[in-house]
This record gives structure tokens, C-alpha cells and sequence, in this order.
């Protein structure tokens, strides 16, 4: 019998296809692939290709001891696999997945085999030695790079970079940037006084901490890869809310630890919140009695639709609400110019499409609350934008406000000013401007 250690990793039967169970035959003469027949197969005389029922064979199996006594190879890799999925120390679901030995068995074994084994400890302690001897700290051979990055003063770059100078390693503006102030007057001469002269020593041990500290600043910020802010940024940026929310609150811890170690916590964190909002998935989906992840697609894809549906009715919960009001109707509608790109109209509009909405006729002013105060040039403006009357007495104390402060206002402060659609903004500008109420910077 030829015994083996990995039984597990091995093809399915040749003649019926089945997964082969121990024992089972290997041809010995066919190859180089092995040619594994069953038991049934083989005692049936099957033939197949070059293989014929009279070549020689061996009978494989793991069922023989292999540390000792009463432990086959086959629980010797059960009772690893076992560790690998259940972990270090959590014997009795050990026990339970291997189902042939009892929980202080699987202990004993494990901790006499694989863990206080002199043979094993030696193994790992020289493969430990060979990585410490591989990642040792040596010289860093240089290569020659492309030419680094030469930005002008005050340039984009430039304010990128923190004004960091690539070509000579330093900062445009050092961190203390004067403290070479406190040593310009400072002359060591013979007849100085020793109080004097200790005073000058004092001065000159204070300047030496103070580049130590701007010393310090600088590795800090090459060592976390802060010159560069604008893609620090962005790559802070892709992690969800609630882990920002802690990367804020971690980067003062940053200095003391090294980027690797800090960058790991926050990966870490990051993981930890991945799994338990999965967690929390998975048990919603336990809740509502899902039992597959197709389900768990299909469930996904109404929930959306129904909090769509939700917000649509929450929407004209407060239309409704609201119509009968004249204030509380103006103060509902300016909410939602204020949130959205474009003034919310009345209520019937609100079932039309975009484009729709911007070949509709002329909007009726009659009744909408503000109309009075509108003379009969802004009311025709109102009408021909589609504009509600409180929406564009906002807009327009608003510029009025900003230009005032400035002196002048251009198209494009206006259209950051007030966030709705950039042709209804230039025709309130040029109505502002035509009638006089606003100029132009």
C-alpha cells in the first residue's frame, strides 16, 4: 500500500466520474497524469485509451498512522483544517468538525504535535531567521530618476506641494520660518561677562531646539506623504463617512506612530466597519425571512423602490399641507429652492418631466404669494422664466446684497450665488443690470 499525506487533492474517478473515496486504485503504469480508478470501476476490469485491466497498480490510502498512534494521516489533515476554520484555541468546534475525537484530544494532540514539537519550533525558528536575515536593513542602492519637478513661486503646483521644493528636498517657507532672527546680533567676544555669555549659550540652545522641532515637522510630513495635500485628500476621501470621521480624529495620534502603523489602524477600522455594516445586512435579510442572495437582489431592488415611493408621497403630504397656507406655502417653497438646482413650481408642474417644464407656456402669477410686491416688468420676468414671485424676491435681495458689499457683481458670482438653472440666472442678471438695480464689476 502506498500511503500518502494529501488524499483530498486528487481527480475524480476515470471510469464512473465519482469523487474517490479511500481506498482507491492508481495505475502504476500509466502517466504522467495519475489514472485513479474507483473500487467498483476496478473490479469491473475497466479499460480506457492505453490503460488495460492487467497493468500493474497500487492501492491508495491514508489510513495509517503518521505522529502517533491512533491519529491517521486523514485526522491529521482534518484536525489542521479544522484550526484554520474555527481557530487557535476554540477546540470544542475543532472536536465537533473533525467528529471522531473529543475536545481535550484535539488539544492535547494539536499542542503536542504542532505547537511544543522541538522538530517543527527549530523549522520556524530557521524560517524565521531567514526572513530576518532577508528584509535586514542594508544599503539602499541609488538609480538614477527623471529630473524632479521644478514648480514656479506661487504657482498651482506650488500651493499643491505646500511650496515643497523637490530639487533641493526643502520647503520654500520653513516651518518657525524666523527663528534665525533671535542668533543675527549674537557675537561671542573675549570680554563678555559669564552671565552674558551663558545667556548667548541659552539663545543659541533654544534655536537649536526649535530646528530639531522643524526637523521633526519635516519627516512627519514626508514620512505620511502630506505634501502633496490635494491627493492626501482624495484618497482620505474613499473611505465612507463614519471612518473620515475617525481618521480625523486619529490624525494628531499620527506623529507618534510611523505612516505604515497608522495606515494599518486605519485600514483595520475601515475592514471592521465593511463587516459590520455587511453583518447588518445580512441580518436585515434574516429578518425578512431571505434565505439566498438572489432573493437578497430582488428584495434590494423593491426596498428602492419603495422609499423612492415614500419620499414622492412625503413630498405631496406636504404640497397638500402647505397650498392652503399663502406664509407657509412661500416658506415651504423657498425651502426647496434653497435644495434644489432648479425652483420648485406649483404643484401640478411637479408630475412634469425637466423638458417639459421648460417648453411649458407662461406661469400663471395669480395667487402665488409675493405677486403684489412685483412691479410689471419683474412680474413678466417671472412669468417667462417660470419663476415663483418669493423665489425671485430671495434671488434678488440676495444679488443686491453681493453687490453691494463688492461694489459690482459678474455673471459668474451670481450663478454661485444662487443655485438654479444658468439660464434663468443670466436672465435675472440682465433684468438686475437693464433695470438698474445692480452693476457690473
Amino acid at each position: 500500500l502506498e500511503r500518502i499525506y494529501d488524499p483530498s487533492d486528487k481527480p475524480p474517478c476515470r471510469g464512473c466520474s465519482s469523487n474517490l473515496v479511500e481506498p482507491y486504485i492508481k495505475c502504476a503504469e500509466c502517466g504522467p497524469s495519475p489514472f485513479l480508478l474507483c473500487l467498483q470501476c476496478f473490479t469491473r476490469g475497466f479499460e480506457f485509451k492505453k490503460h488495460e485491466s492487467d497493468h500493474k497498480y497500487e492501492i491508495m490510502t491514508s489510513d495509517f498512522p503518521v505522529l502517533e498512534p491512533g491519529w491517521t494521516a486523514q485526522e491529521e489533515m482534518a484536525v489542521l483544517e479544522a484550526v484554520m476554520d474555527c481557530g487557535f484555541g476554540n477546540w470544542l468546534d475543532v472536536a465537533y468538525q473533525m467528529r471522531t475525537k473529543s475536545k481535550e484530544e484535539c488539544e492535547a494532540h494539536y499542542m503536542k504535535n504542532f505547537i511544543n514539537n522541538p522538530l517543527f519550533s527549530s523549522t520556524l525558528l530557521n524560517l524565521r531567521q531567514i526572513e530576518e536575515a532577508r528584509t535586514a536593513v542594508t544599503a539602499i542602492p541609488f538609480k538614477p530618476t527623471d529630473d524632479p519637478p521644478r514648480p514656479t513661486f506661487d504657482s498651482l503646483l506650488s500651493r499643491d506641494m505646500a511650496g515643497y521644493m523637490p530639487a533641493r528636498a526643502d520647503f520654500m517657507e520653513e516651518f518657525d520660518n524666523y527663528a534665525e532672527w533671535d542668533l543675527k546680533d549674537i557675537d561671542f567676544v573675549d570680554d563678555d561677562s559669564d552671565l552674558l555669555h551663558a545667556l548667548k549659550i541659552a539663545v543659541v540652545d533654544i534655536y537649536h531646539s526649535r530646528l530639531k522641532e522643524r526637523g521633526r515637522r519635516k519627516k512627519i510630513i514626508r514620512d505620511h506623504g502630506l505634501i502633496n495635500l490635494r491627493k492626501f485628500q482624495i484618497l482620505e476621501h474613499r473611505y465612507p463617512k463614519e471612518v473620515q470621521d475617525l481618521y480625523d480624529a486619529m490624525r494628531r495620534f499620527a506623529r507618534v506612530v510611523g505612516p505604515i502603523e497608522h495606515d494599518k489602524f486605519i485600514e483595520s477600522h475601515a475592514l471592521e466597519f465593511e463587516l459590520r455594516r455587511e453583518i447588518g445586512r445580512l441580518q436585515e435579510y434574516r429578518r425578512a425571512g431571505i434565505q439566498s442572495f438572489c432573493s437578497a437582489k430582488v428584495y434590494e431592488r423593491v426596498k428602492h423602490v419603495r422609499e423612492d415611493e415614500r419620499r414622492k408621497r412625503t413630498m405631496l403630504v406636504d404640497v397638500l399641507q402647505y397650498i392652503q397656507d399663502g406664509r407657509a406655502c412661500q416658506q415651504w417653497l423657498s425651502k426647496q429652492a434653497d435644495s434644489l438646482p432648479f425652483p420648485l413650481l406649483p404643484p401640478l408642474p411637479l408630475f412634469l418631466s425637466w423638458s417639459q417644464v421648460r417648453s411649458a407656456p407662461p406661469l400663471n402669477l395669480t395667487g402665488l404669494p409675493g405677486t403684489e410686491k412685483l412691479n410689471d416688468r419683474e412680474k413678466e420676468l417671472c412669468q417667462v422664466v417660470r419663476l415663483v414671485p418669493g423665489a425671485y424676491l430671495e434671488y434678488k435681495q440676495a444679488l443686491l446684497n453681493e453687490c453691494r458689499r463688492q461694489g459690482g457683481l459678474r455673471l459668474a458670482q451670481a450663478r454661485a450665488l444662487i443655485k438654479i438653472d444658468v439660464n434663468k440666472t443670466r436672465k435675472i442678471y440682465d433684468f438686475l443690470i437693464k433695470e438698474g438695480y445692480i452693476n457690473k464689476a
